[in-house]
């Protein structure tokens, strides 16, 4: 008798194929290209007062956590944060008040706001996160058991200058320095493209001759052909 067809369900479950848990579903497809278009739009400036906004928010976040406390820039944050809406909330009464007004609490309109995450929304996003995960074990276990040696040297090599990066800086300062470049580099690279393309497109070349001469003349290094 036939055995069950490779990537077919039998029903114990057995002879599924190995590649349907790294299937990527529409949802999670769409999720993931919207998250990256608005992102995109941030870091390349597209809305300034967005971006503006946003890297405000997360450096100064960044710098407070390099000099104070996690406990004290939380309870910084809330105390901001209420000391605004009470004073507007006192304000508004007041004027309220004055003109002999009962328009009720000035943050209603906020507070009849529908914030529940519904089941499909939550179940959308762990589908693209853990689809991101199995896609980052996936590299990093072939990185680990050199599936390709130049690859996992590439690896070793950096982590190495990482040791000296770490003797300097710590990782506040390595995330504040991200957050700049973040917001910094897509836009001058937009602005110059022509220029640092021809820059990069040497330097590509200058590594690629270099890596090829390495790989004929040590044993083992060439690339497969998959």
């Amino acid at each position: 008798m036939e055995g069950p067809r490779e990537g077919h369900r039998t029903p114990d479950g057995e002879g599924q194929s190995p590649s349907h848990s790294l299937t990527q579903t529409p949802h999670s497809s769409s999720a993931g290209g919207e998250a990256a278009a608005q992102v995109k739009d941030l870091v390349y400036w597209r809305d300034p007062k967005k971006s503006g906004a946003v890297f405000g928010s997360i450096l100064t976040l960044l710098v407070s956590l390099a000099v104070f406390s996690v406990v004290s820039v939380l309870a910084y944050l809330v105390l901001a944060l209420l000391s605004v809406t009470i004073s507007f909330r006192i304000y508004k009464s007041v004027v309220q008040a004055v003109q002999k007004t009962n328009d009720g609490n000035p943050f209603k309109a906020y507070l009849e706001l529908d914030i529940t995450l519904s089941p499909a929304n939550f179940r959308r996003h762990c589908d693209t996160a853990f689809t991101q995960l199995n896609r980052i074990l996936k590299y990093l276990l072939q990185l680990f058991l050199v599936q390709d040696l130049v690859d996992s040297l590439k690896l070793a090599v950096m982590m190495w200058m990482m040791t000296y990066v770490g003797a300097v800086f710590n990782g506040l300062t390595l995330l504040i320095l991200a957050v700049l470049l973040s917001f910094s580099v897509p836009i001058v690279y937009e602005t110059y493209q022509t220029q640092i393309d021809h820059y990069v497109d040497l330097v590509q070349k200058q590594v690629s001759g270099a890596v090829e001469t390495i790989q004929e003349k040590v044993p083992g290094m060439k690339r497969r052909s998959y």
